[in-house]
């Protein structure tokens, strides 16, 4: 279980209405300021500290809330990085300016690929911006920004164009990356071949970029998850209850919430009544789940195992020629 780490989901609600996503939107509460505070002295009293993750919805639609837990943990030695999930939207001067000297911050932005294949998925709500056009809007302040991932979603229908979007996610700058093949949903044998030549692809990408040494890190290579997709540690919900998983974020998994409920924050569990409903985790989903949408779910994280296994090789050599040059110079 990944211990370490708490996440909090400080809001469900969303500017987008992405096709792929499976988060819950409507009728729940937003995470107070007090609850998150109340949360992260928990995660140090129950497990000495670690990670932050804030996730939603679209967290900086809760901006209040994000900005005090960013607060808090700069002035907590106990807590390591602080990661930010957002579809950019919420993103503006003020922000950057803030998390460009954020010494935690770990900014992850989704970005899809090309302009195309980035609105056919993510729907904005009636009065609300492109996210594409928003976020390369801010390009020249977003380079300034330290520790900026770009999370390029793959459903089953860019599969095939996987690696012309991560070229063109290069061309805008961006060089840290987090590859997110679409997970719970049906792929076919065709879409899960084109899903193949797309890791392929993207890694003749990856592996030519280090050769050349140039700057490319790939998140992938350094998370191992024991539930696809999903995230493991110290939940804490917006309704103030804590989980050992993420699961319930999904509409067509929320009645597993009372199965994975452990408590909450005014009756908190025990790091082991956490770690032994962790384990039962990926039970429940394959009970619950249509058997194709699982073995699917497999199958695809399969892919992107593979992808991953085959760059630690050239990730070394890049690693060393690296260090060899650093020590020439």
């Amino acid at each position: 279980m990944a211990s370490s780490t708490l996440i909090l989901t400080v809001t469900r609600a969303c500017n987008l209405r992405c096709a792929y996503c499976p988060t819950v939107k409507d009728g729940w509460p937003e995470l107070s300021v007090d609850d998150a505070l109340r949360g992260m002295d928990l995660f140090l009293e129950r497990f000495g500290g670690g990670n932050i993750k804030l996730f939603g919805g679209e967290p900086l639609l809760a901006g209040e809330v994000v900005r005090a837990v960013l607060e808090r943990a700069a002035e907590l030695p106990q807590i390591g990085h602080v990661y930010l999930s957002t579809n950019g939207l919420g993103l503006d001067e003020g922000w950057l300016d803030f998390l460009r000297t954020y010494p935690k911050g770990i900014l992850t932005i989704s970005l899809d690929g090309k302009p195309d294949d980035n609105r056919k998925f993510r729907r904005a709500l009636d009065g609300v911006g492109d996210a594409y056009d928003h976020v390369v809007s801010l390009l020249p302040q977003l380079q300034t920004v330290p520790r900026v991932v770009v999370t390029q979603t793959i459903p089953p229908t860019t599969a095939g164009r996987a690696g012309e979007n991560f070229r063109h996610l290069r061309s805008l700058g961006f060089w840290r990356f987090n590859l997110l093949p679409g997970y719970y949903i049906p792929w076919s044998e065709a879409r899960l071949g084109e899903l193949r030549k797309g890791f392929d692809d993207i890694r003749a990408e990856i592996v030519g970029a280090w050769e050349r040494g140039e700057r490319l890190y790939l998140r992938n290579l350094f998370t191992l998850q024991p539930t696809p997709f999903f995230n493991t540690g110290m939940i804490v919900d917006t309704d103030r209850t804590i989980h050992p998983s993420n699961v319930g974020l999904s509409g067509s998994l929320d009645e597993l919430l009372d199965q994975t409920r452990v408590g909450d924050l005014d009756d908190p569990p025990s790091r082991e009544e956490l770690e032994a409903k962790a384990a039962a985790i990926n039970g429940m989903l394959e009970s619950k789940l249509p058997p194709r949408v699982w073995s699917s779910t497999l199958a695809v994280d399969a892919e992107l195992t593979r992808l991953c296994r085959s760059l630690y090789a050239p990730y070394r050599r890049y690693r060393r020629a690296r260090a060899d040059g650093q020590e020439a110079a």
